[in-house]
C-alpha cells in the first residue's frame, strides 16, 4: 500500500510541511510519557511573534517549524482539501510519524474506523451549533490508541456563526492532545471567521495539473492515457470530477448536454427552456443520488421504532415515532437540496470551461482549451461576440455561481443568467 499521501495530487510543497509537522508530533510523544505529553501551541501572531523572540516555552512545540493544534485546508473545488485533511490525520496516528500507510493507525484512518478521527462531512447546506457543541465535547476525551484525538471538518465554510462559536473556544483552549483540521475554499472572512483563522495555521493547495490528474487516473485507475488526458482537462483539474467523466457515461451524456447550451439560446423562449433543462438535470441527478440511501434510513429507522411489529405496544410506539420520523425527513430534504446545488454547479463548472475557451481564442491566448471536443464551437463564439462578449457571458455564469451560494433561488439565477447569456 503506498505512503497516505500518494492521493494526494500535484501538491509537493503541503505534503513536505505536513510530513515535517507529522514528524513534529511523534517527536512529542517520544519525549515523553503519553500522560504528560506537552500541549500544542495555537499558530497565531502571538505565538510567531514569541518564536521569533526566541521565548517559546520548553516542552512546548514551535509551531513556525513543528506541529500546531489547529489547521485550515485551502484551495479551489478539486484541490484535495479533505484528502490532505484525511491524509494528515492518518500521519498523526501512524506508529512512525510518517504517514507509512501499512500500520494499523494509517489504515483504521484511512478507512473511516479509526475511534480516535472524528469526521465531519456535512449532508445539509449547513453545520449547525448542536452538532458542533457534541463534537466538541467528544474532541475533549483521551486518545484509545495513546497517540491524537483528530477532528476533521470538511467544508468548515457551511458552520453556521453559532457553530463558528463553540469551535472557536475549542480551538482557543484546546485539550492537550487534540488536533482539528478544517477544509474551506479560502480564508475569506465569508468562509471561515478571521477569529478562528487567526488561530490556526493554513495549508494553501492549488489545482493540481491537468498532466497530473490523468497520471493518477492511468495508475490508479487503470483508465486508457487518451481518455484519461481528456477527462483530466474536462474536469479543470478536479480529480473526482475527472474519474467520474473517464468512467461514468451518464456524466458524460450530462456534460454534452450541458455544453450544447451556447447553441440553443436562439431567444427569450429558448433561454427558458435551456435553464428549465438545466435545473430538471440537477434534480434527477440529485434524486438519483440520494434516493436509495434515504429509503435506507427510512427503513432503519422505522425497523428500530418496531414498525412491523404484531406486540400489544408496537402501535402504539409507531405513533409517538412522528416526530423523529419528521426530523429524519428534515434532514434528507437538506441533503437533496445540497445535492442538487451539487450537481448544478458541476453545470455550471463546465459551462463557465466553455465561455473560457472562447475568451482564450479570441485574445489569441497560448493556452489549450478546457473542452477540447468543442473547441471548434467555442471558435466560432470567439468570432462571433469577440472578447468582450465573451468575457461577458463568462462573468454572467460566475455570477449565477455566486447568486445560489448566497441562497438564491437556483431557478430564477439560471434563468437569469441564461437571458444574460443571449443578450450578451
Amino acid at each position: 500500500m503506498p505512503d497516505v499521501f500518494a492521493d494526494l495530487v500535484g501538491q509537493d510543497e503541503a505534503v513536505a510541511e505536513l510530513r515535517r509537522a507529522a514528524g513534529a508530533a511523534a517527536a512529542v510523544l517520544r519525549a515523553g510519557a503519553a500522560d504528560r505529553a506537552p500541549a500544542l501551541v495555537a499558530a497565531g501572531p502571538a505565538s510567531e511573534a514569541a518564536s521569533e523572540a526566541g521565548d517559546t516555552e520548553p516542552g512546548v512545540l514551535d509551531p513556525s517549524t513543528g506541529m500546531t493544534h489547529a489547521w485550515i485546508f485551502t484551495g479551489p473545488p478539486g484541490s484535495g482539501r479533505s484528502v490532505a485533511a484525511r491524509a494528515f490525520a492518518a500521519a498523526l496516528q501512524c506508529t512512525y510519524g510518517t504517514g507509512c500507510g501499512e500500520c494499523p493507525g494509517c489504515h483504521t484512518t484511512m478507512g473511516g474506523t479509526n475511534a480516535d478521527v472524528r469526521m465531519v462531512v456535512p449532508e445539509g447546506l449547513s453545520i449547525g451549533v448542536g452538532e458542533m457543541r457534541a463534537l466538541v465535547l467528544r474532541a475533549a476525551s483521551t486518545p484509545s490508541g495513546g497517540r491524537w484525538q483528530v477532528v476533521v471538518i470538511e467544508d468548515a465554510d457551511r458552520l453556521t456563526e453559532a457553530a463558528g462559536n463553540a469551535l472557536l473556544k475549542a480551538i482557543e483552549e484546546p485539550p492537550p492532545r487534540t488536533v482539528f483540521l478544517l477544509c474551506a475554499p479560502s480564508t475569506h472572512p465569508d468562509d471561515i471567521s478571521v477569529t478562528i483563522r487567526s488561530r490556526c495555521r493554513v495549508v494553501p493547495l492549488r489545482q493540481p495539473p491537468a498532466a497530473a490528474v490523468a497520471e493518477v487516473l492511468v495508475r490508479r485507475d487503470g483508465i486508457a492515457p487518451d481518455v484519461a488526458q481528456w477527462a483530466a482537462a474536462a474536469a479543470q483539474g478536479h480529480v473526482g470530477r475527472a474519474r467520474r467523466l473517464a468512467r461514468d457515461p451518464e456524466a458524460r451524456k450530462r456534460r454534452e448536454a450541458v455544453l450544447a447550451v451556447p447553441r440553443r439560446l436562439t431567444g427569450v423562449g429558448a433561454a427558458f427552456d435551456a435553464a428549465s433543462a438545466l435545473i430538471e438535470a440537477a434534480e434527477a441527478e440529485a434524486e438519483a443520488s440520494v434516493s436509495e440511501a434515504d429509503a435506507t434510513e427510512r427503513a432503519a429507522l422505522e425497523t428500530a421504532l418496531g414498525a412491523g411489529g404484531t406486540g400489544r405496544g408496537a402501535a402504539g410506539a409507531m405513533r409517538g415515532a412522528a416526530g423523529q420520523l419528521k426530523e429524519l425527513e428534515k434532514r434528507q430534504k437538506s441533503r437533496a437540496t445540497r445535492a442538487q446545488r451539487d450537481a448544478l454547479d458541476r453545470a455550471l463548472v463546465d459551462l463557465a470551461g466553455f465561455y473560457r475557451d472562447a475568451l482564450t481564442m479570441a485574445l489569441r491566448a497560448p493556452v489549450d482549451p478546457v473542452h477540447t471536443d468543442t473547441a471548434a464551437l467555442a471558435g466560432a463564439g470567439a468570432q462571433k461576440w469577440d472578447a468582450e462578449g465573451s468575457l461577458r457571458r463568462l462573468e454572467a455564469v460566475l455570477a449565477c455561481r455566486a447568486a445560489i451560494e448566497a441562497n438564491v433561488k437556483p431557478r430564477i439565477a439560471v434563468e437569469a443568467m441564461m437571458l444574460a447569456l443571449w443578450k450578451g
